[in-house]
């Protein structure tokens, strides 16, 4: 992800915990069960570099290859 993705990212979005992962596709269940979700399977965009959970607000972001 570039730097003024990422700007643009932390700008437009608002979201509850940034993880950064190694692949595209990414599950997410909330974390726990007493904040959990339904298990929901996502993919990242390589253009967009990120995804936000759509239940958690949860966002991956895709490690760069540096």
């Amino acid at each position: 992800m570039t730097k003024s993705n990422m700007a643009n990212h932390k700008a437009n979005e608002k979201f509850f915990e940034e993880i950064a992962v190694s692949s595209m596709e990414v599950v997410c269940d909330g974390g726990g069960k007493d904040f959990g979700h339904p298990r929901v399977y996502l993919h990242i965009e390589q253009e967009k570099g990120y995804i936000v959970c759509p239940y958690c607000s949860r966002s991956y972001v895709l490690k760069s290859a540096n």
